[in-house]
């Protein structure tokens, strides 16, 4: 099945042009120093050792937040924002469906999300055979980081629609919300954090349970029941975005 021109557009502008590839270059030269920094910063200072076995979670943890952050930039079309046709020509003058739009969108916010843990899996997987993670870990961590991709992602495409000629406020709404749903999260129940969450996992330990007026829920199951309503959320506004662009 044909994703039709907007995938097409968005391969051209990406990968043809190349001005995807510093979407790229930034989250790289973030995530290798700190992974490499992670492991010999014993030798600088042994009361800050952070050791061979913590190794993986930080790795973990910082690849993470970049390839979420990084999607969401993407997925926002900061990159070279006046090379993209804007939804409105393709809605009305191309008379291209808001379903068409949303498959093109998505598989494009899914490929570049894939792309990004392509590039981080080797120092995942070096971090791993350092800290001696198991299979199992570390093949949950690639799922789990491509499973925030797409629920915090998918607001960058929200952004998108609602506020496609507003680059600035498309800017500035994706980093707040990032920002606020990392502090809150941590705020109201660490669990609900991907950062705290992705640490206690990989840590293999155990996260206390959320307890309201009596009712105890298990740790993993809100955790994910929150992130599938973020991204159920996110694909709501977006859908209902598109559709008021096509009127």
């Amino acid at each position: 099945m044909s994703l039709g021109p907007i995938f097409r557009e968005g391969i051209e502008v990406h990968f043809v042009e190349g001005h995807g590839f510093a979407a790229y270059f930034y989250f790289l030269i973030l995530l290798a120093p700190a992974v490499f920094l992670a492991l010999f910063l014993p030798s600088l200072d042994a009361q800050v050792w952070i050791g061979p076995a913590q190794l993986f979670k930080v790795a973990a943890v910082t690849a993470m937040v970049l390839i979420v952050y990084s999607s969401l930039r993407v997925a926002n079309q900061e990159f070279a924002p006046w090379r993209f046709a804007g939804l409105r020509h393709w809605l009305v003058e191309e008379k291209v469906s808001a379903a068409e739009i949303a498959r093109a969108h998505l598989t494009l916010l899914c490929l570049q999300a894939l792309l990004l843990i392509l590039l981080a899996a080797p120092l995942l997987f070096w971090s791993a055979a350092i800290a001696r993670a198991p299979a199992s870990a570390t093949a949950s961590v690639f799922l789990l980081i491509f499973f925030y991709a797409l629920a915090y992602g998918i607001w960058g495409l929200a952004a998108l629609a609602l506020w496609e000629r507003k680059l600035e406020s498309r800017q500035v709404f994706v980093r707040a919300l990032f920002i606020s749903l990392v502090f809150l999260s941590a705020a109201l129940y660490v669990p609900l954090n991907p950062i705290a969450f992705l640490w206690f996992y990989v840590a293999d330990k155990e996260m206390a349970p959320l307890v309201v007026w009596g009712w105890r829920g298990n740790a993993i199951a809100v955790h994910f029941a929150f992130h599938l309503g973020l991204l159920a959320a996110g694909g709501l506004v977006y859908r209902r975005a598109l559709r008021r662009e096509r009127f």
